[in-house]
């Protein structure tokens, strides 16, 4: 049985995402007064805690909607540039409807400072037919249709052609069939807004459920109540795991991403305007592809800072920034009708300091494959992939993929490929095999200073996947620049099974704390720590920065070689070659 869903759905501005984020207990959906914020629909499961000790917690998922009404009803009709956003108005009460279809249960937020409006008696009457925003899409069904009497026909037939279940009521009647719906009055912020709440029971659905998210109040007894309405089902682990993959994905306005987040979930699942910016929350759209599981999180289109028009995109960039860091693969969307922009290299730069792997996906190629470039030639995939590597020199490890999400080209091959760059993150090389690739490159080309020291490697293991970690213990961190980080990173990918992934190399002294190396998830790529010894101790630098002293300790990794029981110095070729010797469960 799947997870039982429950719709939030209301007029603009009445609490509808604060709410969602107190359930979620976090920042789910962007909150702003501005009306309609939210236009998609934005889900989190979450786990309700039980009213009473002994119970069980229910798995259920919550789903914010857009304002019912927005870019009518309210202000803000207009974009910064002229866009009437009322455009946008059918569309978002079309995702309204389809959270409301699929939903076990509907609260129906309305605001108990306001009371009921107009618009709220609107929304309560369409919920009560199970119409909610059904009638722009029986008007499409009833266009052309002139005689009255085959009014109620194509009314019928768009209802069964929308796939709205019936029902027989106690007189025969037939009814439309849907969800039970509860009144949520929010904003009740204290003792002297709880007699309005109650006043919301005009709507005919019921005692209403008083609830503030902006200070808990009545949080509780929110909770509890919605943990009795909703059914409780058994979750097997492969649904509490969500998905097989998490796929981010990001780029500039108007590049595709909504469109082809439809293409992967097989429906309208997200607006797609031509209106840009339309997207603005990061929504996670859960899809099964070939048996497998996968989650893509479609971003909201990034412009020039500069450009930012009020909090909402400030908002916007942040969930985006997060979705990065939770992906397990970001998908950098580029569109191919247009050349490469400062933003399009600013979003390769994220992907690229959060270590994750990325797929350069070109889209709409068909609309650019055979044109005419600036040059006078002949748009081909080759002449593209040269201007891509020129243009963004950061990911010049990561696959390039020619798609359309339009007509679903190459879609599918771009999944795998996916899938086929979280595996290489994931790969492990024995200590056996790096020792002996480290030794023939420092045999080949070490690293050298003009006083004439040479660098001496004294152990060498991977010691972290997603990204792959190599530390390395030397002799001489500062021999190490970053030329010859990128170089030994370049030998790394041609010889080891992560090729197209990043790889975080790590150099450290023979002697510092572990702090040390988990400061390096703080840097960028190839990032080095260096440690040098005077007369007033050991002194700790980063990048050339003085951070403080380290005290001498045992690497976390080959303790027993390492150790002060072993000062002597122990060069790469002393070591063995077999992995087992360092770690007794690498080989199971």
């Amino acid at each position: 049985m799947p997870i039982p869903r429950v719709a939030i759905v209301g007029r603009p501005n009445v609490g509808k995402s604060s709410l969602m984020n107190m359930l979620a207990g976090a920042k789910v959906s962007i909150v702003d007064p501005t009306a309609g914020t939210t236009r998609d629909r934005v889900s989190a499961i979450v786990d309700l805690d039980p009213p009473f000790r002994g119970d069980e917690p229910k798995v259920v998922e919550f789903v914010d909607t857009g304002g019912f009404g927005a870019y009518v009803a309210a202000g803000g009709r207009y974009d910064e540039v002229g866009n009437d956003l009322a455009k946008l108005t059918g569309d978002i009460e079309t995702q309204i409807a389809m959270a409301v279809e699929g939903a076990d249960l509907v609260l129906f937020c309305v605001d108990a400072q306001a009371g009921v409006t107009p618009q709220d008696q609107e929304i309560a009457r369409l919920l009560r037919e199970h119409r909610l925003g059904r009638q722009r899409d029986a008007k499409k069904k009833r266009e052309g249709e002139t005689k009255r009497g085959k009014k109620a026909g194509v009314r019928a037939g768009a209802e069964e052609a929308l796939g709205m279940p019936r029902t027989t009521d106690d007189h025969g009647q037939s009814r439309l069939k849907g969800p039970p719906v509860r009144i949520v009055a929010t904003k009740v912020d204290g003792p002297r807004w709880e007699a309005h709440a109650h006043e919301l029971s005009e709507l005919g659905f019921g005692d209403p459920i008083p609830v503030s998210a902006k200070n808990n109040y009545f949080r509780r007894e929110f909770v509890n109540e919605v943990w009795s309405l909703v059914p409780r089902v058994e979750i097997e682990e492969r649904d509490r795991s969500l998905a097989d993959l998490y796929v981010a994905i990001i780029g500039k306005r108007n590049a595709g991403k909504s469109t082809l987040v439809n293409r992967l979930a097989g429906e309208a699942r997200m607006i797609v305007s031509e209106i840009p910016g339309t997207t603005r929350d990061a929504v996670d759209v859960k899809f099964e592809l070939d048996g497998r599981v996968l989650v893509a999180i479609d971003t909201a289109g990034l412009r020039r800072k500069r450009s930012f028009q009020g909090a909402i995109e400030w908002y916007a960039l942040d969930r985006l920034q997060r979705a990065v860091d939770r992906s397990d693969v970001v998908l950098l969307l580029i569109d191919a009708t247009e050349k490469i922009s400062q933003v399009d290299e600013h979003l390769a730069m994220m992907a690229q300091k959060a270590f994750k792997p990325a797929i350069i996906v070109v889209n709409k190629w068909d609309a650019a494959e055979g044109r005419v470039g600036a040059n006078g030639k002949v748009v081909t995939p080759k002449a593209y992939e040269t201007y891509l590597r020129r243009e963004l020199g950061g990911l010049a490890h990561a696959p390039i993929a020619f798609m359309s999400g339009q007509t679903g080209l190459n879609v599918k091959k771009t999944i795998d490929l996916a899938f086929e760059l979280r595996e290489q993150s994931r790969s492990r090389v024995t200590t056996g095999k790096l020792n002996r690739l480290v030794r023939s490159i420092l045999d080949t080309r070490g690293p050298t200073d003009i006083r004439g020291r040479f660098a001496k490697v004294f152990y060498v293991a991977q010691t972290g996947v997603e990204p792959p970690t190599i530390t390395m213990v030397v002799n001489h961190p500062d021999l190490f620049t970053p030329a010859y980080l990128r170089f030994l990173m370049n030998r790394f990918r041609e010889e080891m099974p992560f090729s197209e992934v990043p790889i975080r190399i790590v150099v450290r002294a023979r002697r510092q704390t572990e702090d040390d190396l988990r400061s390096a998830d703080e840097g960028g790529e190839g990032q080095t720590i260096r440690v040098t010894r005077g007369r007033k101790g050991v002194e700790q630098r980063v990048q050339g920065k003085r951070v403080g002293k380290a005290a001498p300790a045992t690497a976390e990794l080959g303790e027993e070689l390492l150790s002060d029981e072993h000062s002597k110095v122990v060069e790469i070729d002393q070591f063995s070659d077999d992995a087992e010797d360092y770690f007794e469960d690498e080989e199971k």
